[in-house]
């Protein structure tokens, strides 16, 4: 999806996660990190300086994601609800907290 005026990836925090991945909106963007934790998906998302701008615990909506393999975050992700494209597939996170 191509965005007018997206915002190119800033320099990413060293105390940013390196799996984290930043998703470009139109004047603004943020970095995404989702990381298994007990069985379920922890998202956290961070201000281009690095602050948490939210984190929760998110349940895949969609069967068949697997974070082991390639992914990457899509629009629409925000606090409450997240999307992941993988094998030609955009999986959908819902925030469980």
């Amino acid at each position: 999806m191509n965005l007018k005026s997206t915002l190119l990836p800033p320099q990413k925090p060293q105390h940013i996660p390196n799996e984290s991945q930043w998703l470009a909106g139109e004047g603004a963007g943020s970095w995404f990190c989702i990381q298994l934790e007990n069985n379920q998906y922890k998202v956290t998302r961070y201000s281009p300086e690095g602050n948490i701008e939210c984190e929760g615990f998110f349940s895949c909506k969609t069967t068949g994601f697997d974070i082991a393999k390639t992914y990457e975050f899509t629009h629409l992700s925000h606090c409450q609800s997240i999307s992941i494209y993988q094998d030609d597939i955009v999986f959908s996170f819902e925030r469980l907290d």
